[in-house]
């Protein structure tokens, strides 16, 4: 499904064989038992000082949230999205309640440590997952009105790539991971 992309030798076969679908069949199931998985997998990531600020709103076809959801995908992101059998909401706690005091200067960080763990055990079950930010992030916040302090920040569209949905782009050389783009010149 997935192309060579010459990838080093001994890299773990779940990261290696890791992608964002481009289709994703819609016959799929994401039951409870896998979701239950797909939490607790996030449940396990790493967090400044053990802080974990992260949750997720998800939804499946069919229940009665998804359309709280759905409709506030970008057309872009519609077209694929709706294809999967999970779509997760993720949010950062990133005030202490309603105040303007930081919770942690990390939590968009932590979340997305969560969030890739999640995208790992996908892979590990068989799934895919595909990250992203094209929906109506004002709207999706007035619809599902997060606590105070906390904040919408992206979603990720779980379940099982289409056969042809093998994502093609190729990806930065570690020497230019290494190259110096942000540093000034000496």
């Amino acid at each position: 499904m997935r192309r060579d992309l010459g990838l080093a030798d001994g890299i773990h076969p779940l990261l290696a064989g890791r992608f964002s679908p481009t289709r994703f069949d819609a016959s799929a199931v994401v039951d409870d038992g896998s979701l239950s998985l797909l939490l607790e997998a996030a449940r396990w990531a790493p967090s400044a000082g053990n802080s974990q600020p992260w949750g997720f709103f998800v939804c499946r076809p069919g229940e009665p949230e998804y359309e709280r959801v759905v409709r506030h995908l970008a057309p872009s992101s519609a077209r694929w999205a709706k294809g999967a059998g999970l779509l997760v909401v993720t949010l950062a706690r990133r005030l202490v309640g309603d105040s303007s005091v930081l919770y942690s200067e990390f939590a968009d960080y932590d979340l997305g440590q969560a969030v890739a763990h999640m995208t790992v055990q996908a892979q590990a079950m068989g799934l895919a997952a595909r990250q992203f930010r094209a929906f109506d992030l004002e709207s999706l916040t007035q619809e599902l009105r997060p606590n105070p302090g906390w904040a919408i920040v992206s979603m990720v569209a779980v379940g099982k790539a289409a056969d042809d949905a093998a994502d093609s782009r190729d990806r930065r050389s570690t020497a230019d991971l290494l190259s110096a783009p942000w540093a000034l010149p000496q």
